[in-house]
């Protein structure tokens, strides 16, 4: 009954003051029948109560001028869903009149004590500075919805300017408590990008975004852990290459991301450091954007790091001993990745295992020492897959084959090595197969164990089918070719091939060419020639070095990162 018997005043109030603000013949035309409907659109609102506070505050404060009607008519029209009606109403509001009165009725509000500087100047109400800023709010929300994205973004940083230029150092804590300014507030900040964002505008998108996080502005800890995930996301996907940040941060000291990346990975880390503190809600996705941005920049061991920094239960064990031991992988340290692998794989659960399984099994037959093992992981692998997926078998069998052909090498009887070495072109073959002779890396390990068994027409076979699948971009396989016509005694052949991959390799990846052509020079008695070629090879290893020692280590770039997340609000 009080719900209802403030709806009916509510809409007598807006009757009668609208009749006395709204004087054109138009809008009295229209009125009716929006006050016929204002009690059925309030309680459609999402925020239902809204409406009608702001309505009995006005009836009871002084008379409704004539923008605070227009602004409430325009409220009316926007929730019944009349975009171009409603954006007409807010166009006949002249709000830029009364921005000074504005700015001096904020700053009084956030410091009522203070002697201020328009101290004589006359004040607007705050409820009526209430009414407009959130005017200006729904007139950029109706232009969105029309698709003016470009207008919408600047009636939204309109709102920004009042606030900054009033209360330069940003909002009191407390500021807005008896009113829904700062909620205004706050949502304008956080539409302003996305609005520069709909509207093709990525620059004015990031600078908004750093405005967002640069100022106070009495945000929720969750909304601007919001802003700083969806700037990160804009950073890494957008495809527009950020500018660093203004001069004065370089000048106080402050590290400046020089780019997207940089800039991503400090405020990812951020929200990171949020979570482990239990500051706010975690949100899984972050780390999945941080696993992207520091893979894509080569800091795979700070990576391991924050996984491991991670709090229990957070991820599961095998996806986290999965996730660590692949950073550990990729930075070079493939012992420490074996040894978390073989934690998980003590338990047996090999179903529930067969990424940790393959991943191990791919560790072990790049290391001689570890071939045993890892024909183990394949054959548990193999066991566990059961015929249901041909191109798996086939990466297994071809991480089997592998580790088959190391132990090989190492067999002590020549009986146990021809058997291995049988039963590894058996199941590189077979794996070929699977895959119809379309997979890079079981024809090349296929040309290379026939190599390796002096099996040079079906090597020389292999390689030339991976030459014509590759389309001649990979310089191992050219290296493998030029090596199978040396050992078949086809120098001339093999040099040029040398040749003809040097023309195409860039300058840092010669050495293996410069190498094997000097061994071929080597193999026919041209032994000035094949010096020569040691001298050249010598001077781009020198070369290199130099170019090594006079650039930055990637580790010291990565300690920027983590020793700079506090230029950002945490």
């Amino acid at each position: 009954m009080e719900g209802r018997e403030k709806s009916s005043r509510l809409s007598r109030f807006i009757r009668r003051m609208s009749m006395q603000c709204l004087c054109s013949g138009d809008q009295m035309n229209g009125m009716d029948q929006v006050v016929q409907s204002s009690e059925a659109v309030i309680i459609k609102d999402s925020s239902p109560n809204a409406g009608t506070e702001k309505a009995l505050s006005l009836q009871e404060g002084s008379s409704l001028n004539n923008e605070e009607a227009r602004a409430l008519l325009g409220r009316l029209e926007y929730q019944r869903g009349h975009i171009e009606e409603a954006l007409r109403v807010f166009n006949g509001i002249k709000i830029s009149t009364r921005v000074p009165e504005m700015k001096i009725s904020i700053a009084r509000k956030a410091r009522p004590k203070k002697n201020l500087s328009h101290a004589s100047s006359p004040v607007m109400p705050f409820r009526a500075v209430n009414i407009l800023m959130e005017t200006m709010y729904l007139k950029a929300v109706a232009l969105r919805d029309l698709g003016k994205f470009e207008d919408a973004a600047r009636e939204c940083s309109t709102i920004l300017d009042i606030v900054e230029s009033a209360l330069p150092e940003g909002l009191p804590s407390n500021f807005g408590s008896d009113g829904n300014l700062n909620e205004t507030i706050c949502k304008a900040v956080e539409l302003l990008p996305e609005l520069w964002k709909l509207g093709g505008f990525p620059a004015e998108a990031i600078s908004s975004y750093r405005r967002a996080l640069a100022c106070n502005w009495n945000f929720d800890p969750n909304i601007i852990a919001r802003v700083q995930k969806e700037f990160a996301v804009f950073l890494l996907y957008s495809g527009c290459e950020a500018c660093p940040a203004n001069i004065q941060s370089q000048l106080n000291g402050s590290f400046v991301p020089q780019n997207n990346l940089e800039e991503a990975i400090i405020l990812l880390l951020v929200l990171l450091t949020k979570f482990n503190l239990k500051r706010i809600e975690r949100d899984p996705t972050v780390m999945h954007h941080l696993t992207f941005a520091l893979s894509l920049s080569g800091q795979l061991k700070p990576l391991a790091h924050q996984f491991e920094e991670l709090l229990p239960g957070v991820l599961d064990k095998k996806e986290w001993v999965y996730n660590v031991a692949l950073c550990y992988l990729s930075s070079g340290d493939d012992l420490t990745a074996l040894n978390l692998l073989r934690r998980v794989l003590k338990s047996g659960e090999d179903k529930k295992c067969l990424k940790e399984l393959l991943l191990a099994s791919k560790i072990c037959s790049e290391n001689n020492e570890h071939a045993e093992e890892g024909a183990f992981y394949a054959r548990r692998a193999l066991a566990n897959l059961d015929g249901s997926c041909d191109q798996m078998e086939a990466v297994v069998d071809l991480l089997l084959g592998i580790s088959l052909s190391s132990q090989a090498r190492y067999a002590t009887t020549d009986a146990d090595r021809a058997s291995r070495q049988h039963e590894v072109l058996e199941i590189l073959g077979t794996a070929g197969k699977k895959m119809q002779g379309r997979d890079f890396g079981i024809m090349y390990n296929l040309s290379l164990e026939n190599a390796v068994q002096r099996k040079l027409d079906a090597a020389t076979r292999y390689a030339k089918k991976l030459l014509k699948l590759e389309a001649g971009s990979e310089l191992k396989t050219w290296l493998l070719v030029a090596r199978i016509m040396s050992a078949q005694k086809r120098y001339e052949d093999a040099e040029c091939i040398v040749d003809a991959a040097l023309d195409q390799a860039g300058k840092w990846c010669q050495g293996d060419l410069l190498q094997t052509k000097a061994k071929i020079q080597i193999a026919q008695g041209r032994f000035k020639k094949a010096i020569e070629m040691y001298t050249h090879l010598l001077a781009v290893i020198q070369l290199g070095t130099k170019s090594f020692d006079a650039g930055i280590s990637v580790l010291q770039v990565s300690a920027f990162y983590f020793e700079s997340a506090f230029q950002y609000s945490m």
